[in-house]
């Protein structure tokens, strides 16, 4: 642990690393880590803070995520590591047919059709119940009063919630879309920044939460104006598939890399392609982070697990393979040697034989907490619930019309889904939390954050700063502008496409918490990409 606390920052963007001792959290918006921090500091623990962050952040960053998205955590306390699946299920009366009939050849990006039952309500009082210390109420609170009395909007999030109403102008027509319209742009245009914005709607859902530990969600008032709304534009949610929604406690999947396990949440997240990639890339030795070669390798082994995690990850009952075989040591061996000193564009193994926010937390007992949630694309389906201010994801519009794929769409079936917090431990102790939002970025952010820190000693700031590639499609990949010219040059010559990207949102943005088992500090690193914030004391 000490190399990760003591080597100072070689890429200094924002500031080194924050270190604290009794308690931490770490988020994309200032307000919510001070929320999640307040939480904590009235008596809850990590989990709690947790909770309280993940309900703040649907109100301060509603560009991001929501009530109506899904959630997914990896908490460790009392010396054991827990998964928790917070996804919903695709409505049981879908089917490829239907989409099929409606005139579409692919499954939409909004409207109804791309719905998906919203797990995150779920998931918070799931979290609550088991871990928490402090009532539901009490910890749903900050976001409560932010949602009733208001904020400032910051820059970052005045710029992304001004695309999205650029783009929802254009492309939602239907009298389904009238109340994104109404709740996020009363005025006729986003807010601007330092604009005040407040949503009584989403303050009385949050408020039904509290009381109800979310039950209203999926078999009260709340789920009644959902199934009814539904109903009225032809979408498929019932309020039979609101209420056959549970929380899924899951065993945490892991690899060893150099001496530490790295954790992620097994499929349907997309979590198990950056433990695939880990498996090939320690077969190498990494002797300095900024070279062509280092680069090349993890680019190449990302693009392998990517190949099988895009044909194989699905709902984890319905997927053709376990995540043993594809985790397997001799599968590693093999696909590692497919890696040659050239860009290759590469395909799935043969197995025959064998819009997000993300957010960590910690307190002084030794409770650690990486949480993640979405609405998916932004502001998600464009389907916001009259009277709730709730916006529902469109978590569906990653499954497949194609019936011989894994993904296939089918009904009461999870998607592959892109969002997957993660967790270092060595040993049986904990080092802590880390997470990259960002599509198809996030296990190409984590795969670079861990690597970042064991291999380099990077700090938790250095090792979020540090220059990001990413994986686009083919031999493509994107650099960030501060990527170095010289590397991008050797990487071109080696036969990928390198492409400089100046939108800094493109590479994802994360955070980090490590604690220092000697001393007991905890040592936390925020994204720079944007308004990152850690609240310690």
């Amino acid at each position: 642990m000490k190399a990760f606390t003591n080597v100072s920052n070689p890429y200094p963007i924002k500031r080194n690393a924050t270190y604290a001792r009794n308690g931490m959290v770490a988020t994309s918006q200032p307000l919510a880590s001070q929320a999640g921090l307040e939480v904590m500091k009235k008596g809850g623990n990590a989990i709690d803070a947790a909770i309280a962050t993940a309900a703040c952040l649907t109100v301060v960053e509603p560009t991001s995520n929501g009530i109506g998205g899904d959630a997914f955590a990896l908490v460790w306390t009392k010396g054991k590591l827990h998964g928790l699946n917070g996804s919903g299920k695709s409505p049981r009366s879908i089917s490829i047919d239907a989409i099929k009939a409606a005139g579409h050849s692919s499954m939409p990006r909004y409207g109804w059709m791309p719905v998906t039952v919203p797990g995150a309500p779920a998931a918070w009082a799931e979290l609550s119940e088991r871990f928490g210390k402090l009532p539901f109420k009490e910890v749903l609170q900050p976001a409560i009063t932010y949602a009733e009395e208001g904020f400032p909007v910051s820059v970052t999030l005045s710029k992304y919630w001004q695309r999205a109403f650029q783009i929802f102008k254009k492309q939602l027509k239907g009298k389904e879309f009238d109340h994104w319209f109404t709740t996020f742009a009363p005025k006729g245009r986003a807010p601007l920044p330092g604009e005040i914005w407040s949503s009584p709607y989403h303050a009385r859902t949050l408020r039904l939460l509290a009381e109800t530990n979310s039950e209203s969600f999926y078999t009260g008032e709340i789920a009644d104006e959902i199934a009814s709304f539904s109903k009225e534009y032809g979408g498929f949610i019932t309020k039979e598939d609101l209420a056959a929604n549970q929380p899924e406690w899951v065993d945490p999947i892991k690899v060893n890399y150099r001496g530490y396990d790295v954790w992620e949440i097994p499929p349907n997240g997309q979590g198990i392609i950056t433990l695939q990639a880990l498996n090939i890339l320690k077969g190498f030795e990494f002797r300095e982070k900024e070279s062509v070669k280092t680069y090349h390798q993890q680019i190449e082994a990302m693009k392998l697990a990517f190949a099988d995690g895009l044909k194989y990850v699905t709902d984890l009952e319905k997927m053709n393979h376990t995540t043993e075989e594809l985790l397997d040591e001799a599968y590693a061996e093999e696909r590692r040697s497919l890696i040659k000193d050239y860009a290759q564009k590469h395909e799935p193994g043969d197995l025959a034989k064998g819009g997000t926010i993300y957010l960590c937390t910690a307190d002084g007992e030794g409770n650690m907490v990486s949480f993640i949630q979405s609405n998916y694309m932004g502001f998600g389906s464009g389907v916001v619930v009259p009277g709730y201010g709730i916006t529902l994801q469109n978590r569906g519009h990653d499954f497949s019309l194609d019936p011989n794929h894994v993904n296939a769409l089918a009904g009461g079936k999870k998607t592959f889904h892109t969002i997957i917090p993660g967790f270092l431990t060595k040993g049986k102790e904990a080092v802590g939390p880390f997470g990259i939002m960002g599509g198809l970025m996030q296990p190409q952010g984590h795969l670079q954050v861990v690597m970042n820190t064991i291999d380099f000693g990077l700090n938790p700031q250095a090792a979020l700063d540090a220059p990001r590639w990413k994986w686009s499609t083919g031999n493509v990949v994107e650099v960030e502008h501060r990527f170095y010219h010289h590397i991008a040059e050797e990487l071109t010559q080696l036969g990928h496409d390198v492409q400089y990207v100046v939108e800094p949102n493109n590479f994802g943005r994360g955070q980090i918490i490590w604690r220092d088992h000697e001393s007991g500090v905890l040592i936390g690193g925020s994204e720079s990409r944007t308004d990152g914030s850690v609240a310690m004391w």
